[in-house]
């Protein structure tokens, strides 16, 4: 790989990266109005159609058939999750949800092959 050959693959990446800051963008803006709406299912199944159909045309365009271009771009939109992700984060230590899977652990009394309750004693 020559020096030209890895400034070709920026422009694929940076493709990339803005694919994955609307995608993952997109779905944080949805979550949020989604779950305000009235019709929380028509949210979220247009903004689904919508980003996945400008995130697979944006690969097509961008790989030109060529595998390079399609991995540079991938590795951007991969990037641009974690990037969003830290920008979207909530910033106060009070949340609902924390994201953790320890807060889901069954009681110590709760059976493994029975029916499980989460009663939201995380502890």
């Amino acid at each position: 790989m020559t020096m030209n050959d890895g400034l070709n693959l920026i422009l694929p990446w940076a493709t990339g990266v803005l694919l994955g800051a609307i995608f993952f963008g997109g779905l944080w803006w949805t979550v949020r109005k989604g779950l305000s709406s009235r019709r929380p299912a028509l949210w979220f199944l247009s903004s689904q159609l919508l980003r996945t159909s400008v995130t697979l045309t944006g690969f097509y365009l961008i790989a030109g058939g060529r595998w390079e271009r399609l991995m540079a771009c991938l590795v951007g939109f991969i990037s641009a999750r974690f990037v969003v992700a830290r920008m979207t984060r909530s910033r106060g230590g009070n949340q609902s949800w924390s994201g953790s899977r320890q807060d889901f652990r069954p009681p110590e009394h709760a059976e493994t092959s029975g029916e499980f309750r989460y009663d939201g004693n995380a502890t």
